[in-house]
């Protein structure tokens, strides 16, 4: 219920717009959180077809800091004492375990995108094979630069 209030103030405030669908679209996750992941907008390549992307990129944070000292430190508590609670039993525990996913994103919920589970899965094993390439390019390029030591014969070397 706080996400949809925080939605309704944030599309009173002008360019509050990013914010209010940022809350909306955390709101159907809390409401329906299995099966569904929240994944920020430059984990699915920075392509997103609404219209709100640029605004959301350029006042984004701004808005976080805005969500987090009105709405968001008290979702983020209350998705913790929820947790807790859960977790005291075994058979809540999955409900638990979602209620910690959503205290995190309660903090910062400008630039999430709500994506099945399967799909967010295929640009977090891109942007991870991109990183090992970025490493690995990197580490190379740093064995070519300190080369083999020069004490040793050329057989030893290698």
């Amino acid at each position: 219920m706080i996400w949809l209030l925080g939605a309704a103030v944030a599309h009173l405030i002008v360019g509050g717009q990013p914010l209010a669908k940022a809350a909306i679209e955390m709101a159907g996750l809390s409401i329906l959180p299995f099966g569904r992941e929240a994944v920020h907008i430059r984990e699915l390549g920075g392509q997103d077809p609404a219209p709100t992307t640029t605004a959301a990129r350029l006042i984004g944070p701004a808005l976080n800091v805005a969500w987090l000292l009105t709405f968001g430190l008290v979702l983020c508590a209350a998705y913790l004492v929820l947790g807790v609670l859960c977790c005291l039993t075994v058979r809540a525990i999955p409900l638990g375990r979602q209620c910690f996913r959503l205290a995190g994103l309660s903090l910062w919920p400008v630039g999430q995108r709500v994506i099945s589970t399967d799909l967010a899965t295929v640009p977090r094993q891109q942007a991870a094979v991109e990183r090992f390439a970025r490493t690995r390019l990197l580490q190379s390029s740093q064995s070519d630069r300190i080369g083999p030591p020069r004490d040793l014969p050329p057989a030893a070397a290698n």
